[in-house]
């Protein structure tokens, strides 16, 4: 049985590059008939597709216009807590192994073809939208394009885009800085092509990273480019969280702006029930005077029976005053009792909702300083070199790092 190894990067997501629209460097047209198109679909189309019922129940439960989603594509696109799309890229062996013009290129497309069929009902919540099958650049390769998105969430949009949670609805949460819920998944995916691949006589090589056959400046360059690519990785680890965090704080800030309106309604029934109560209470003064000012004097030689008939309906009239009095007054006071319990609920729930925001906005500034050291060790050790030791690095690092203990690179001070 033969070995080969596999690989598993994060793609720029160059929808037209992988569609063909042009023709880059190290493309051979000559060849690209031979590229398999999945789909292709407009990304606008499937975020109506996914998110246009959940933003019209939303909308619905808006009261203040400012708050409602009018395009939920360019809410997304324009804001920082989650990226449109994502992209992974696939390959089996390298251009000395697996040529695309060779026999083990054409078996390596065969596989990432199976594999491929089986993407989408592997992964519920990443909806495809995009993938490409590359003949035509030195080794088969796939470009797989998707959106992750949840359902069932209690904030904000009940169906919305969200990387993490989309991969802990398919079992992988709780990654930590070293292993993430991507890498938890693409090591998932991972296993699934090696099992394709076994149905081809095909073996998942996993080499190690000591090739005795290496210079030591060779093996020192490979052993930096794997550390950098680590870098690159714990770098979109800390991205996704900065994201998470300030998708949160977006949610607290919307939760206090409906607290804050609930309080402002609940201060005006309170007003409106004070303004009843000193209503009532200025009614019941006019009307219920001193009984010796509106009882009549008995009549000379009036017996006391005559008197009470005489006066009897007088003091109906004012029963039939005094009880819907005495009964607005008691509805009123229970209903200031309630007001005043739910006005002192809201604002003790204001005040932990703006400690909460706080304690987000440390950790945020937190996130973003250590985001902005990967930026300074990517500037410091040169943009054109680094890029190209990532590419090649990544390729290898899937293959190589899970075989060793790895070893995490210090942070910089956060």
């Amino acid at each position: 049985m033969i070995q080969r190894t596999i690989s598993a990067m994060v793609g720029k997501g160059s929808i037209n590059h992988n569609c063909r629209k042009f023709t880059a460097e190290n493309v051979d047209p000559s060849r690209s008939h031979l590229n398999i198109e999945y789909c292709n679909e407009d990304l606008h189309e499937v975020y109506h597709e996914l998110f246009d019922a959940a933003v019209e129940r939303y909308n619905a439960k808006q009261k203040r216009k400012d708050r409602m989603i009018d395009d939920y594509y360019e809410k997304i696109r324009s804001g920082k807590q989650e990226k449109l799309f994502h992209e992974i890229i696939i390959q089996i062996g390298d251009r000395e192994s697996c040529g695309a013009a060779t026999e083990d290129g054409r078996l390596a497309a065969e596989i990432l073809d199976e594999y491929m069929k089986e993407f989408q009902e592997r992964n519920p919540n990443l909806r495809v939208f995009s993938a490409h099958l590359h003949m035509d650049e030195a080794t088969p390769h796939l470009h797989i394009d998707f959106v992750p998105y949840t359902a069932g969430s209690t904030r904000g949009l009940d169906t919305r885009v969200s990387l993490k949670k989309a991969l802990a609805a398919q079992g992988f949460s709780g990654g930590t800085r070293s292993e993430t819920e991507w890498n938890q998944w693409v090591n998932a995916e991972k296993e699934a092509l090696a099992a394709v691949m076994d149905r081809h006589a095909v073996a998942w090589e996993k080499k190690g990273t000591h090739e005795e056959h290496l210079s030591v400046l060779e093996f020192k360059k490979r052993e930096r480019a794997a550390e950098v690519a680590e870098l690159e990785e714990q770098k979109l680890s800390l991205e996704t969280e900065v994201m998470d965090k300030e998708e949160v704080k977006a949610e607290l800030d919307n939760e206090i702006a409906d607290t804050g309106e609930k309080v402002r309604k609940a201060r005006q029934k309170f007003e409106a029930a004070q303004a009843d109560l000193k209503a009532i209470e200025a009614f019941a003064a006019e009307h219920i005077r001193d009984p010796e000012e509106w009882l009549p004097e008995a009549a000379a030689f009036e017996g006391a029976k005559a008197y009470r008939k005489r006066i009897m309906p007088l003091f109906k009239k004012v029963v039939k005053l005094i009880q819907p009095l005495y009964t607005a007054l008691v509805d009123i006071k229970r209903k200031y009792r309630q007001v005043s319990d739910r006005n002192r609920d809201l604002e003790g729930r204001i005040s932990r909702l703006h400690d909460e925001i706080s304690d987000q906005k440390a950790e945020l500034k937190l996130l973003r300083d250590e985001a902005q050291n990967m930026e300074y060790l990517k500037k410091t050790l040169g943009a054109p070199a680094l890029e190209k030791m990532i590419v090649d690095a990544r390729s290898r690092l899937w293959t190589e790092v899970p075989n060793r203990k790895r070893t995490r690179t210090p942070m910089m001070n956060r």
